[in-house]
């Protein structure tokens, strides 16, 4: 008789044991001759020896499924364990699977552009309004290449700007009082990543989440790195963060130059930096628009009102 323990690593155990452990449920009549006892994220496993072995390919096959597409049926299993075919390969155009199991891909050309850049390009300027999703798109790219080994660590940041408003003094250590100006960063990796691992990658420095300010002295390297809200960031804070670039790494740099957060004397670094790189090779620069926004229909016609009321103040000028 064999005793054995199985971890489940990279992965969210209520994803693979199911809805009320459904699928341990599945696995335990699939192996009669063991003993299987799960507790958080390891299987603890008695019995037969030869059923024993089958059963650990079967459960590092399930765990593989689940890490790349988040997700796993009941039929998935009955394949996995009968030896049939499954689906190996994500299909064309999915970047990677929310933690609910759908496809994040592209839903208009620009937002197909902005991932042909990503691949052709060590650094891409994405800009476009708000809800064309630019940030999350960016995100899940990210989280593709370190699920894929592609790269050693994420780090994501953006300029500590309020939007028009002035919060004073945040309660609370560092972390507290930048969480806030993060928190959209935080909300696309809780849809792309369970919440232990996640926990766990940010202990590991595997996803760094910091304000631009902390990046001054860096050399970035084996990584992707995104920085956000890239409007509202100043000139010589846009050099600096460029200039952070390291061997093997991609930059994402997001920004709208319609939602400018900085005091009308201060020049945007973003709109600095597109004239003076987008024709510079290795560069991709991709502009979203109001027909590629992906949020709520009313989105779309606020983007209309606003862009007729710049043109015409514009126009009294």
């Amino acid at each position: 008789m064999t005793e054995k323990h199985i971890v489940l690593e990279e992965i969210d155990p209520v994803v693979f044991y199911g809805v009320g452990n459904a699928h341990l449920q599945m696995l335990k009549a699939l192996y009669p001759k063991l003993r299987i006892v799960a507790r958080d994220n390891v299987l603890r496993v008695l019995g037969d020896e030869e059923q024993m072995t089958s059963f650990e390919e079967s459960v590092e096959k399930m765990r593989l499924h689940v890490l790349k597409f988040n997700s796993l049926k009941e039929e998935d299993i009955l394949d996995i364990i009968k030896g049939k075919r499954t689906r190996d390969d994500v299909p064309d155009g999915v970047v990677c699977y929310t933690m609910s199991g759908r496809p994040i891909k592209p839903r208009s050309e620009n937002q197909k552009r902005l991932i042909d850049s990503y691949m052709e390009n060590d650094m891409v300027f994405a800009v476009g309004p708000a809800g064309t999703g630019k940030t999350y798109l960016s995100i899940a790219l990210a989280v593709k290449a370190l699920k894929e080994k592609t790269a050693k660590k994420i780090i994501l940041s953006r300029p500590a700007v309020e939007a028009g408003e002035k919060l004073g003094f945040l309660p609370g250590d560092m972390k507290d009082k930048i969480d806030p100006y993060l928190q959209p960063l935080y909300d696309a990796l809780e849809d792309m990543l369970p919440q232990v691992k996640l926990q766990d990658m940010m202990e590991k420095h595997q996803i760094q989440i910091a304000p631009l300010a902390f990046m001054r002295g860096r050399t970035l390297s084996d990584a992707v790195v995104i920085l956000d809200e890239a409007q509202n960031t100043t000139p010589a804070q846009l050099r600096m963060f460029l200039t952070r670039m390291g061997w093997n790494t991609k930059m994402i740099i997001t920004g709208d130059t319609s939602q400018i957060d900085l005091p009308r004397s201060q020049k945007s670094g973003l709109i600095e930096a597109l004239h003076l790189l987008s024709d510079i090779e290795g560069i991709g620069v991709v502009r979203l628009d109001k027909t590629d926004i992906v949020r709520h229909k009313l989105v779309t016609r606020i983007v209309n009102a606003y862009e007729q009321h710049d043109k015409e103040l514009a126009n009294e000028e």
